[in-house]
C-alpha cells in the first residue's frame, strides 16, 4: 500500500514507468489508470448537490453517499473506457498527446485489455450498485437520469467526441445531470434553480476539456476527431473558452442578485487570481515549444493545465462559500 501515491494521484496525473507500475498496489493502479485527479471534479459536483439539499432542509446522508460513490466511480469508468476505445481505434498510437501527459496504461503495455476490462467491471459495478437504490427511491425520473449517465459513460469517447458533441455533453453532465439530478435523487424534487446554480461549476469543468481539445487540435484534426475546437478553429475556440470562464462569475453574480445565493457566494471573486492566467493564455495561440518558465512535467498540457488550476480553485472557493452560507 502506498498512501503517498494515492494522494499524489488525486492531485495530478503521475507518470509511471513499467518498473514502477509493477510495484504498485491495486488501489494505486486504479487511481492512476482512471486519472483520479480529474475525478475529483465529480466529487465537487456531488458536494454542491448535497449542500443545496442541506440548505433547503432536504438533505439525506445515505442518498448523498450513494450519489457520491455512484458519480465518482461512473467517472472513473468513463476514463477507463475512453482509453480502451482510443487504444482500440489506434488514436493513442505513436506518442499521441494522451500518452505524453500521463500513462495510457494500454498503449504503454502496463496492463492488458483483459485487466483493463476487469477495472471497468469493478468501477462500473460499484457505480451501478450505488445507483440502483437511488432509482428505487426516485422512481422513473431517477431511472432516466441513471440511463442518461450510462449513455454518456458509454458513448462520450465515440461517437459524441467525434461529432463536436463531447464538450456539450460535459456541460450537461457536470451541471444538470450531476448537480440537478443529484439534488433530485437526494430530495425527491426537481428544481430548475438548482440546474442554473449548477452551471458555474459545469462551465469550469468544460473549460478543462475544451483546453485539452485545443491543445491537441492538430492531432485530433489529423485523426478525423471533430471535437468542437476542431470545428470552430483554434482562435474561435480560445475565445469561447474565455467566455465560459467569464460566465462562471456572471452566473454567480446573477444568482446572488435574484437572492437564490446569499452575498457570501461573491467570495468566488477570490478565484479570479487563478482566472487571470488562463484568460491571458487563451488570448494568444498555443506556443510551438514549452515556455522556459513552465514547470517540468506540464507540457504538452498548456491550455488544459491553466484551465484545470482555475477550475480547481473556483470549485473549492465555490464549495467553501456554500458551506459558510449554511451557517449564515
Amino acid at each position: 500500500m502506498n498512501p503517498g501515491l494515492w494522494i499524489k494521484a488525486l492531485r495530478v496525473i503521475p507518470r509511471i514507468s513499467k518498473e514502477e507500475w509493477e510495484k504498485l498496489d491495486l488501489i494505486s493502479k486504479l487511481l492512476v489508470s482512471s486519472r483520479a485527479a480529474v475525478v475529483v471534479m465529480t466529487f465537487i459536483s456531488a458536494a454542491i448537490a448535497g449542500l443545496l439539499a442541506l440548505r433547503d432542509g432536504r438533505f439525506d446522508l445515505g442518498r448523498w453517499l450513494l450519489l457520491t460513490i455512484g458519480l465518482t466511480f461512473a467517472h472513473a469508468t468513463n476514463n477507463l473506457l475512453n482509453d480502451l476505445t482510443d487504444y482500440s481505434r489506434g488514436v493513442d498510437k505513436d506518442n499521441y498527446f494522451r500518452t505524453q501527459y500521463g500513462p495510457q496504461v494500454l498503449e504503454q503495455g502496463l496492463v492488458t485489455k483483459k485487466v483493463l476490462l476487469s477495472y471497468v467491471a469493478l468501477t462500473g459495478g460499484i457505480a451501478l450498485a450505488a445507483g440502483i437504490p437511488l432509482v428505487l427511491f426516485g422512481g422513473t425520473t431517477a431511472l432516466y437520469l441513471l440511463l442518461a449517465g450510462v449513455a454518456f459513460v458509454l458513448f462520450y469517447t465515440w461517437p459524441l467526441k467525434y461529432i463536436g458533441l463531447g464538450e456539450i455533453s460535459v456541460i450537461l453532465v457536470w451541471g444538470p445531470l450531476m448537480i440537478g439530478g443529484g439534488y433530485f435523487v437526494i430530495t425527491g424534487a426537481w428544481d430548475w434553480h438548482v440546474v442554473i446554480a449548477s452551471l458555474p461549476f459545469a462551465l469550469g469543468a468544460t473549460t478543462v476539456i475544451f483546453g485539452k481539445h485545443i491543445d491537441k487540435l492538430q492531432e485530433d484534426k489529423a485523426k478525423k476527431i471533430h471535437t468542437l475546437p476542431v470545428i470552430l478553429g483554434e482562435k474561435a475556440a480560445r475565445y469561447v473558452a474565455i467566455s465560459m470562464i467569464v460566465f462562471q462569475y456572471l452566473l454567480v453574480f446573477y444568482l446572488v442578485a435574484v437572492q437564490y445565493f446569499s452575498p457570501v457566494l461573491l467570495a468566488v471573486v477570490l478565484a479570479l487570481y487563478d482566472a487571470i492566467r488562463p484568460i491571458r493564455i487563451y488570448l494568444k495561440p498555443r506556443p510551438a515549444q514549452p515556455p522556459p518558465d513552465l514547470p517540468k512535467g506540464v507540457w504538452p498540457m498548456w491550455f488544459v493545465a491553466a484551465s484545470f488550476v482555475h477550475n480547481r480553485t473556483f470549485g473549492m472557493v465555490f464549495l467553501i462559500a456554500m458551506i459558510v452560507q449554511l451557517f449564515l
